[in-house]
């Protein structure tokens, strides 16, 4: 806190000093002879000594653009003057002298002036009204940063709302086709022999398949939100283990074959047998994997073509693309879309909650990976991702970790 060192107020005292100080042992002695220095000439000199602790008062310091403490400044008479430097001491009684005559001529000049404009300018421009700019400094600091965080608690309300309408909407089209699947194999069931012939083993596998494919579209979508819930600042838990890539993508592919074929899209691969394995956390890679293919799926116009494809690319690193038809991204968004809630203006209306690649860019980068996009306006859209090659060191790191 401030705290004068003597019996004036700044109105009537014509030389002002600040001295900023800090909490190093080092600066206490130093500190100590300033006080001293100023106390000898206490009684024979009109002159105002502040303390300033800049832990206490940042925004002073800030105000004067301080880089290094202790420090001396003059504030009053102008021009102003700021000492800096392990001798202290010594400067102060080389420029002393030069201080006292700035201060008697200001003097003379506020008698002979006390009416007119410059001497009521004057008198703003003691400690008081640098108190109160670092405190204008200080509030506007803090209205701006209740307005950010005002703003964020809008944008997190709305989207709370936007993720209960979706979801309103979204779960109920798996659910009633998961529905609809028992549902027939609960009627079969009860028919008996007179529907034998038509519930073969083909179809009630067809049935159960499709069932399980909407459970799983159900799930995902639960665990999405309640990534999304937990914001992007929570704490993604990667257990990696030693994972064959190749399998993992015919199983998050064949869990989206229903949605594929509904649109007659026709799926490339292009997954060599000789892939290494990687080292990664299987569940959340799979996320990754549906993710970028569910999004492949539903802007691919019907007919169109997907291309997956796995490289290993380095022999430290395998790199997976996933490529669709269809309308691309532009330029300007391509960074953009992998941003927490980020949704292009064109997919307003489209089901989702733009949260899905945001998601996948955090498992990628806890992998170690990267992931891209390269986009063609009008010709389609290829996801990239990396991920770590598993190595005989891991293996050992995690037979010595059980």
């Amino acid at each position: 806190m401030l705290a004068p060192s003597d019996k004036f107020t700044n109105t009537e005292v014509p030389l002002q000093i600040l001295l900023f100080v800090d909490q190093r042992p080092n600066s206490k002695e130093q500190i100590r002879q300033i006080r001293s220095f100023f106390k000898e000439r206490e009684s024979d000199n009109r002159f105002e000594l502040q303390i300033v602790d800049v832990g206490e008062q940042p925004y002073l310091a800030e105000h004067f653009r301080l880089v290094a403490t202790p420090a001396l400044i003059k504030i009053h008479p102008e021009p102003r003057q700021v000492l800096t430097g392990s001798d202290l001491v010594a400067q102060l009684e080389r420029w002393w002298s030069r201080w006292q005559r700035a201060a008697e001529e200001f003097l003379l000049e506020e008698d002979a002036l006390a009416k007119s404009a410059k001497a009521d300018a004057s008198k703003t421009t003691g400690v008081q009204s640098v108190i109160q700019s670092a405190e204008l400094l200080k509030l506007s600091d803090e209205v701006f940063r209740l307005n950010q965080e005002r703003e964020e608690l809008k944008l997190q309300l709305q989207f709370k709302d936007q993720i209960i309408a979706m979801l309103a909407h979204d779960l109920r089209n798996p659910l009633t086709a998961a529905s609809i699947a028992v549902e027939t194999l609960e009627i079969g069931h009860k028919s008996g022999d007179r529907q034998s012939s038509r519930f073969t083993p083909a179809l009630i596998l067809q049935l159960l398949s499709h069932a399980r494919s909407q459970l799983r579209t159900i799930d995902r979508m639960i665990t999405d939100i309640l990534q999304a819930a937990k914001g992007s600042s929570a704490e993604l838990h990667i257990q990696p283990q030693k994972l064959d890539l190749g399998a993992m993508c015919r199983e998050a592919l064949d869990s989206l074959h229903d949605r594929s074929q509904a649109k007659h899209l026709k799926v490339n691969t292009d997954i060599p047998n000789d892939l290494p394995f990687v080292y990664a956390d299987p569940e959340r890679v799979r996320q990754v994997f549906v993710n970028i293919l569910d999004n492949a799926i539903k802007y691919t116009p019907t007919h169109g073509a997907i291309h997956v494809s796995i490289l290993h690319r380095t022999t430290q690193k395998v790199q997976v693309s996933i490529c669709d038809s269809g309308p691309g991204i532009p330029e300007d968004n391509r960074e953009r879309i992998f941003e927490d809630h980020f949704r292009l203006q064109r997919d307003q209306a489209q089901d989702g909650y733009g949260i899905g690649l945001s998601l996948c860019q955090r498992i990628v980068r806890s992998h170690y990976g990267q992931i891209w996009v390269d986009s063609t306006p009008n010709q389609g859209s290829c996801f990239h991702f990396t991920l770590p090659v598993f190595r005989l060191q891991q293996q050992l790191t995690d037979g010595f970790k059980l």
